[in-house]
């Protein structure tokens, strides 16, 4: 038996653990078997596939991210007939590049370590982490001559750092403290240490020439400019002999404090880098000479993202793995051809900035994905939302693909979905799923990978539609008949409503579509204003603002939605006030400014989230503010007056104001007065 897989199996059943026969048994690929209550696996992390498995198709409950069903378990689990499952492909890689910013930076361990068990209960077995990196280039750069003052300075608190990472700024919310780094390798440590234990690869960051200000003056830096208002970090020529010792020193250090690994995630000249007059197939070469010999026979992973990775790459570089960020994203994709045969994983980015809203493309995944399984080179799926926690059966659905050997009948997964979600079967579950998979999830390829913006998050403006800049600029599914799914939720057996997952389902559910009610009501207050209807405006703009309220107490009654909880984290990980201070700052920032004025102008609600706390005290604070001026106006027929959006938004960014981090009230009650208000006209 694996230690590691009954300890977590023990965690995750602690009532029913000593149930369930684990053992493991090395073979060719990755596979599970299952009979009894005996369940043979591959290594640790398969085991805990086989769990998930036998919880999901034999006892019928589930494990989500987030949201289970595991307190609908009978006393004594039943036994299995003989199932076998075998992995259709090798590489099941997890988590985006950004994911340390917008799913958590100051995550616990005990938050980590669910994390963890999660993706192994769901068959990922490659997970990219880069927290701790910063101490790696903090040794290896004072080594090399550095100010440790001058190089904590240059690296941006954790919820910046993924950027940094990324080369694409640098400084913003900074210096980061000794006791924060210190931490933040022990956090390292333990997750690497733990995937380790159950089989799965921990994904370390590579060196690829980042350098900080004022580097060796005798070196060949070449400078790259800005990034969206932000002093991108200079790149260091790989032909230039400093590169040699700088790569050196970082791999030493990266190995002395995290160990070996078997696959580096780097990408060169990320969105809009430049490698000035160097040959850019010279300097794949060479980041790749280093590579191997820090790592010999590491794969070298890269994203497949806008242009990414280019030609030069994949002619100068061998042995690659593409993570696919987008091949859910466009129609008339080809990827083998595109990429000279490198292998890939089909891959999607379905949630950006940790966006709350529902849905994906996964109509396009149960469609796309075994048809391009019969090409020459797809060889893994890639999941990197670039927040996790969201779209709880987007996760599942997408990370079963890989233990398919067919395709997936779509409208059957979500029946099935709606029995064990909830941990029994329900004609009002199994409707309310049929409705969210006709809607929400069964977007088409046709440019975008996650759903719209809520317009309740906008900078106000009568004409408000995507929230971020790069947001789809509509809805991509029929809100009318999303609605529907809301009434059935409501009805499901009050037996069933007891489990993490319904509650989960049934905020959501309600937030969305009170959410999609915006879409249909901005209009009609700029209906208003152009008619010059001073009543009807103020009728609707208080229709707005009171279903600004109740989406803030709805959110409020879940403990997944609460701003209160992000801030607290961050709190905890300081060492003093000061750096108390500067962390919220860094974690109110990345959910809202973003960055500086200049950067902010672009990035501005990037990471928009319906979060208690943030709805009303930062989204309805701007529409309160905005319909004050729009009425000013339309009394006195002059223009509204112009806001300084960014000082008003700045000034919350860098408040120190308090929210709950537990939830209040009655989630069923709330959602009931959604449904109900959902029914009213828009004046309501």
């Amino acid at each position: 038996m694996s230690d590691a897989a009954a300890a977590a199996v023990h965690r995750l059943l602690p009532e029913h653990h000593d149930q369930l026969s684990l053992i493991e048994a090395p073979g060719d690929g990755d596979s599970f078997r299952i009979e009894g209550t005996t369940i043979t696996g591959t290594s640790p992390s398969v085991l805990l596939t086989g769990v998930h498995w036998y919880l999901t198709r034999v006892v019928g409950v589930s494990v989500g991210w987030p949201g289970d069903s595991l307190n609908r378990l009978p006393r004594h689990l039943p036994a299995s007939p003989l199932i076998v499952r075998e992995a259709v492909v090798r590489h099941r890689f997890a988590l985006n590049d950004t994911d340390d910013g917008y799913s958590g930076p100051y995550r616990d361990w005990r938050t980590w370590e669910r994390h963890l068990d999660l993706l192994a209960l769901h068959g990922i077995n490659e997970v990219l982490v880069t927290v701790g990196t910063e101490e790696v280039y903090r040794r290896a750069f004072v080594e090399l001559g550095c100010a440790d003052e001058d190089l904590r300075a240059w690296m941006p608190s954790p919820g910046h750092q993924p950027w940094w990472l990324l080369q694409n700024m640098s400084g913003y919310t900074g210096p980061v403290s000794p006791e924060l780094l210190e931490s933040r390798v022990e956090l390292a440590q333990r997750i690497v240490s733990r995937l380790r234990s159950l089989g799965m690869t921990p994904v370390l960051p590579g060196y690829f020439g980042t350098v900080p200000p004022g580097f060796a003056s005798e070196a060949r830096v070449i400078t790259q400019g800005s990034w969206v208002g932000f002093q991108r970090p200079d790149w260091l020529d790989p032909r230039d002999p400093m590169f040699e010792r700088a790569a050196e020193a970082f791999y030493r250090h990266q190995i002395e404090l995290f160990g070996e690994t078997s696959m580096v995630k780097m990408d060169l000249l990320h969105e809009g880098g430049t490698s000035g007059d160097v040959p850019l197939g010279d300097a794949v070469r060479r980041v790749q000479a280093a590579l191997r010999k820090a790592r010999p026979g590491a794969t070298w992973v890269v994203l497949g993202w806008l242009d990414n990775p280019v030609r030069e790459l994949l002619e100068a570089a061998d042995g690659l793995l593409i993570v696919d960020g987008v091949a859910d994203r466009h129609p008339g994709l080809d990827r083998d051809a595109q990429w000279n045969g490198v292998h890939y994983c089909f891959g999607t980015i379905p949630n950006f900035g940790g966006h709350t809203t529902m849905g994906a493309n996964t109509g396009v995944w149960v469609s796309r994905f075994p048809r391009w399984r019969d090409g020459r080179s797809l060889d893994g799926i890639a999941y990197m939302p670039e927040g996790t926690g969201t779209n709880p059966a987007a996760f599942t659905l997408f990370t079963e693909l890989a233990w398919h050997d067919d395709r997936m009948d779509h409208a059957e997964w979500f029946a099935a979905y709606a029995h064990r979600r909830y941990g029994g079967a329900d004609p009002h579950a199994a409707r309310a799923w049929e409705i969210l998979r006709r809607t929400a999830y069964d977007l088409p390829a046709d440019g975008w990978s996650e759903p719209q913006d809520s317009p309740f998050l906008a900078r106000p403006t009568l004409d408000a539609a995507n929230v971020a800049t790069w947001s789809p600029p509509a809805p991509r599914y029929d809100l009318t008949a999303f609605a529907a799914a809301l009434g059935e939720l409501l009805q499901v057996d009050a037996d069933l409503r007891g489990t993490s997952a319904y509650r989960f389902d049934l905020v959501d559910v309600a937030r969305q579509s009170l959410t999609n009610r915006s879409w249909m009501l901005l209009p009609a207050i700029r209906a208003a204003v152009e008619n010059g209807d001073l009543a009807r405006f103020r009728s609707l703009a208080a229709t707005w603002l009171d279903d600004m309220q109740l989406l803030d107490r709805l959110v409020a009654t879940s403990p997944h939605f609460l701003l209160g909880r992000w801030l607290a984290d961050a709190w905890a990980a300081a060492a003093d006030e000061e750096e108390a201070a500067r962390l919220e700052h860094d974690a109110r920032s990345i959910l809202t400014t973003w960055g500086p004025r200049a950067a902010s102008e672009e990035l501005h609600d990037y990471a928009n989230r319906e979060l208690a706390g943030l709805v009303q005290d930062f989204y309805a604070m701007r529409w309160r503010r905005y319909f004050a001026t729009v009425e000013r106006s339309l009394i006195s027929g002059q223009p509204p007056e112009v806001i300084d959006w960014f000082a008003v938004e700045d000034a919350w960014a860098r408040g120190r104001e308090r929210y709950p981090d537990h939830p209040v009230g009655d989630s069923y009650t709330v959602a009931a007065e959604v449904h109900a208000r959902l029914g009213e006209g828009l004046e309501a």
